[in-house]
Parts: structure tokens; sequence; C-alpha cells
């Protein structure tokens, strides 16, 4: 029998209200159909929300390289609607300044965790996958098989932030030289707590290995850094970019990039730059957003959750 994973969207109603321009002309009212972009469709909370709040000539195209979330979105009737089995760095192939507004949910999703199936979660046992899109691409199983313990240990340090990064990878080569590799998330997690000494109350030994490896394995990071930097290139002037993160690593990326490219920079080349010549940046800051209680409260999942909002310019994007 077929199991049905729940997701609560976090942060709905305030990122879809932010993606919307209020001083930008109303498709409704007559102008030019807008084209919006969810770029990590899920499960499609926010898509649902957005199509119930454009305009009949409007258009919303989402992202999704999982392939269950891309048989959800199979679900959506809405001839405004269309799913692409793409990870959202691939926005950038929309035709420039075309999009009025990019949204993007970084992180994995419920159904993700609860399916043991998947290798997501320390709490269930599973195959240890963590593949975003399990078409393609290593799983964890498969490169821990072969991955040195200074690599490993290496990937658990920068990915999550965990200080006892080196004693998790020597544990995780000497149990491959003895017994062979690490296949499953119980194996893996009870690897970690033997070589984790101590951990905050609460937190489970095996939280930031588990995400590490995931975080690595679907090259998160550097998707998200690419997902930027393509938003600037497909919105248009006015259009609003949308980015919901859930640890310090995602937000530090989302945060440095926009104020990379809304800080106004004095062009001492340009004449008249003593009298406070600036150079307009492509970027405005409108500011940051976290549940609130009551949310975390219905999910504890979205306590970790922040949301920042900018706003392109009409400026060309900087060298």
């Amino acid at each position: 029998m077929e199991t049905s994973w729940t997701h609560t969207t976090v942060l709905l109603n305030e990122a879809v209200d932010a993606l919307f321009n209020q001083t930008a002309p109303d498709a409704a009212g007559g102008a030019a159909a807008r084209c919006f972009v969810d770029a990590t469709f899920g499960r499609g909370g926010h898509s649902r929300l957005l199509l119930s709040r454009l305009a009949p000539q409007d258009r919303l195209i989402a992202f999704d390289r999982d392939l269950e979330a891309v048989a959800a979105a199979a679900q959506i009737d809405d001839p405004r609607f269309s799913i692409r089995h793409q990870a959202f760095h691939a926005l950038g192939e929309l035709p420039a300044a075309s999009v009025a507004g990019v949204l993007m949910d970084i992180g994995v999703s419920s159904p993700q965790i609860d399916d043991a199936a998947r290798g997501f979660s320390f709490r269930q046992d599973g195959p240890l996958d963590m593949r975003m899109d399990t078409t393609r691409g290593q799983s964890v199983a498969e490169w821990l098989a072969g991955a040195e313990q200074h690599t490993i240990a290496e990937v658990i340090r920068d990915y999550g932030e965990e200080r006892f990064a080196l004693p998790i990878a020597k544990a995780i080569v000497a149990r491959r030289q003895e017994r062979g590799p690490v296949s499953t998330t119980a194996e893996l997690a009870q690897l970690v707590a033997g070589a984790v000494k101590t951990r905050e109350p609460g937190k489970d030994p095996a939280t930031r290995t588990f995400q590490a490896f995931r975080i690595f394995i679907n090259a998160e990071l550097e998707e998200l850094q690419q997902a930027l930097n393509a938003s600037l290139q497909v919105l248009q002037p006015g259009g609003r970019l949308v980015v919901i993160s859930f640890h310090s690593l995602e937000d530090r990326i989302v945060k440095q990039f926009i104020a990379r490219h809304a800080r106004e920079v004095v062009d001492r080349r340009a004449p008249g730059w003593m009298l406070g010549h600036s150079t307009a940046l492509p970027l405005v800051a409108l500011g940051r957003v976290k549940p609130g209680a009551e949310e975390v409260a219905a999910n504890p999942r979205a306590r970790s959750a922040v949301m920042r909002v900018a706003e392109r310019t009409s400026a060309e994007v900087l060298a």
C-alpha cells in the first residue's frame, strides 16, 4: 500500500505575500502576463497558494529534482502551472528579465525525512542514500565505501560544523576495514553516537553528521549559490527574490549574496566620485522574517527557518 507523506509548508502566507511587489502593475488590470518561479516545489504548498493569487493570464513554473515531488506536482490541474524535473539552478535557463518573482524554500522536505527508504533520517532504519534525485549520482553509502578518512572528516566539519568530525571519520573507516562499508542509517547513527562524547541536551549525536552528508552528496550549497546568481539574470525590474533557509550555512550564503548585490559601492574611477557618486547595484534588501511562536508550536521544524526578501532594481549585474 502506498504511503502518503505529509508536509507542512513553513512561512506559507508570508512567502507568497512577499513575492508580490504591490507597486508593480497588476496583470489582472490588463497588464502583460506575469511569470513566477517556485524553484523548490516540494509538495507544492507555496505553489498552490500562489496559483490562487495569480491572474488568468499569469503562469507559474516550478522546479524539483525529486521524482516524488514531480509526481505530486502532476496532480495540479491548472493550465498556468508547469513542473520541471531539474535542480533549481536551472531557473537560469529562463529568458532574461522575464520573471516577476522567484521563491526558494531550501533544504530537505518532511516527506523525504519521514520516508525511511530515502535514507535522510537517523531516527528510523533505511538504506543510506540521501540523494534528492535518486536517478543520478552516488548515494552516501556508495561515497563512504571509497572516500578517504581526511575527506570524510572535512565534509563532516565543513557542512555539519561538527567538532568531533575526525573521530567520526576514523570510526567510519575502521568499520569499513573490519566489517565492510556502512550501508544503513541505523549503522551510521550508531557509529556516530560511539564517536561523539558530548552533545547538547535533547540533540541526537548524529544530527550534524547526517546534515553534512546530505548537503555534500546533493551539492546543496553550490546549488544554492548558482540559483541565486541565476535569479539576478531572470528577475525583471521590480521582481522579488524570496528565500527560506533552515540552517546557518544556507542563511549565510543568502545573507551575503543579498548584501553583496545591494550595497552601495563608491566607484573611484567615475568622474565626481569624491562628491558621493556611487554605482547602483541590482538588488534592494527588503528584510528578514522568522516564523511566529504560533507556527513554531504547531510545526517544530519551522523553528530554525529564516526568510530573506530582496527586490530587483533596473541596474545591470556587475561583473
